[in-house]
């Protein structure tokens, strides 16, 4: 079926509200139709997310009730005979997030499927420990994460708290498939699946056990009982879900010196003072610096929307506020986890972190000063969560710290996800433990540079819409894997890692080996000089992405160093793009 027919479809349908159909009629750009109906909304790195609107590539009731029936079809049949199945259900700020979120519910309790569902917005990481702490068979958390106003989306989760993988998201998305008709999408009153008890709301008993076991992650405990007041914090929870959790449990532990951005606290699916509320971007901090010229605090930070990423500001040498990277703040926390560990006793021979494959090297050095083992993994937390969970079935290895370059964090092993309100507190513990010793952080991170070499890293996203962008990236990366030369500049590629076959080459020694992990279209070339590139399409946006890194030998000559880097791999980029 074309879009076109799949755009009829839609309008003659009994099923579709007058409303809505109105919105179709009323677009006269063929490519936007084209672009609604092309394909269906499928799951990447983080499930479905997508612009909400009218149309089968788009976030409205019907996909999500699409979705959710295709999920409630794989849970009966993985589940059969096995008794009652029950999904916890969680929701963010964003446009539309609560009427998903109870779309979801009623189809699955129509489903006969018990659902337990969140009185009122609640971060991705408490969804995550919900579904384990209920012994929920899935879960389901509606958000767009960090993304514009324009967007919704809709991740999955398994029994375990972890997004689900590829195996399961494939299992999924056939059952999706599957659900051709919107006849097919079964439904109930949202009093009735109360009354027949299928429909549980949930709220501040679950709430209350998963704050005890983040403030149960605390490693410094006697330095935070008797001096958490000495650290002078601002926070903004960019209009989301962060705002009562990260104060919470902030203040439940004595940080009561924790400011908090007013323009910015709460919850507004329309990000009046942040168009693009990712923490990444420096921009969504510019009230919390203001603030911060009378509040003079030791660190600033913010959540974005779902509350499972934070970006954090501190100053610099020359007392200057500076952004750090996501790559810096993980680096900052390995480095602090495992020394704490270390001098409280409680490190364990078989300790480990996990970092993706477009992560910082600089962890790894860190981890192994410390005889600390590193996993990498696929880009995606999902593949962190199930590292965790595959260690801790096994028993054989003491999980310290997750995280990857985009500024997502996790302790401890009771979420399976990223979570900012875990890292909030152990950012706030790190910064107080530094300033203790007379440091900021920033002065922590020169000292691990000087320590471990000054890695530097960078990110370039290339946007691509609609169905040429798609062809474009595929095109580039064929390009890459086939075609390009194997130096950078002067520079000879020494190891070329690709992950859609499996294979790593040595380009020096012409040997191949296998890479063990999941195949996903993603390369990866190293230098003789230790500098590295990663090219791979996003999983839940349409843009190709470039991931940089370098060493050098001081803050200057890792600038340096990456600005020559970066022109010349663009000029491959743009190479690959103009074939």
């Amino acid at each position: 079926m074309n879009y076109l027919e799949k755009y009829n479809k839609w309008l003659d349908s009994e099923y579709i509200d007058a409303s809505t159909k109105a919105e179709l009629k009323n677009i006269s750009d063929k490519k936007e139709i084209e672009d609604r109906f092309y394909k269906d909304l499928e799951f990447g790195t983080g499930g479905l997310r997508g612009v909400i609107a009218a149309g089968d590539n788009r976030m409205n009731v019907y996909t999500v009730g699409k979705a959710t029936q295709g999920l409630a079809d794989y849970l009966l049949e993985k589940y059969r005979g096995t008794g009652s199945i029950s999904v916890s259900i969680a929701y963010d700020s964003r446009i539309m997030s609560k009427e998903f979120a109870e779309t979801s519910a009623k189809n699955l309790c129509a489903n006969g499927i018990k659902v337990n569902l969140f009185e009122s917005l609640r971060p991705t990481p408490m969804l995550s420990y919900t579904v384990r702490h209920l012994k929920s068979q899935a879960g389901i958390v509606v958000t767009a994460s960090h993304n514009p106003k324009q967007y919704n989306g809709y991740k999955v989760y398994g029994e375990d708290g972890g997004q689900v993988t590829d195996e399961s998201a494939d299992e999924i998305l056939g059952c999706i498939r599957s659900v051709e008709d919107f006849s097919a999408i079964k439904t109930m009153p949202y009093q009735e699946a109360i009354d027949k008890g299928l429909l549980s709301i949930i709220g501040e008993e679950v709430d209350r056990t998963y704050y005890e076991k983040v403030k149960d992650l605390t490693i410094r405990k006697d330095m935070v009982r008797q001096h958490a007041q000495d650290l002078n914090i601002i926070f903004t929870p960019l209009h989301g879900s962060g705002n009562i959790p990260v104060r919470r449990v902030l203040g439940e532990l004595g940080y009561s010196n924790l400011h908090i951005v007013k323009e910015q606290e709460l919850p507004d699916g329309t990000f009046p003072t942040a168009a693009y509320p990712n923490p990444e971007n420096p921009d969504v901090f510019e009230f919390a610096l203001k603030m911060a010229v009378a509040a003079n605090p030791d660190i600033i930070f913010g959540t974005d929307p779902d509350c499972d990423r934070i970006g954090v500001v501190v100053k610099n040498e020359k007392g200057e506020w500076k952004p750090l990277t996501g790559n810096q703040v993980g680096v900052l926390l390995t480095d602090y986890m495992i020394s704490s560990l270390k001098e409280n006793n409680a490190l364990k021979s078989n300790s480990f972190i996990v970092k993706t494959i477009v992560t910082t090297e600089m962890a790894k050095t860190v981890a192994d000063s410390y005889g600390v083992k590193t996993e990498d993994v696929l880009t995606g937390f999902k593949y962190i969560g199930e590292m965790i969970r595959n260690v801790h079935e096994t028993g054989k290895g003491t999980f310290i710290i997750g995280f990857e370059e985009s500024y997502g964090y996790l302790a401890g092993d009771f979420v399976r996800d990223k979570d900012a309100i875990v890292a909030a507190m152990m950012i706030c513990e790190m910064a107080l433990y530094h300033k203790s010793r007379g440091k900021s952080l920033f002065e922590a991170l020169l000292d691990l540079y000087e320590k471990h070499g000054y890695f530097k890293e960078k990110l370039i996203s290339i946007e691509l819409h609609g169905k040429d962008g798609q062809e474009k990236i595929k095109k580039s990366l064929h390009y890459l894997r086939h075609s390009m030369s194997r130096k950078v500049g002067d520079v000879n590629i020494v190891r070329k890692l690709d992950y859609k076959t499996g294979i790593e080459k040595d380009l020096i020694k012409i040997t191949e080996s296998n890479i063990a992990l999941p195949r996903t279209n993603t390369l990866k070339f190293v230098l003789e000089d230790g500098s590295a590139f990663v090219v791979r399409p996003s999983g839940t946006e349409p843009k190709m992405k470039i991931y940089m890194s370098v060493i050098g030998n001081s803050l200057q000559n890792s600038e340096n160093k990456m600005d020559a880097f970066e022109k010349l791999v663009m000029e491959i980029i743009q190479d690959s793009q103009s074939i």
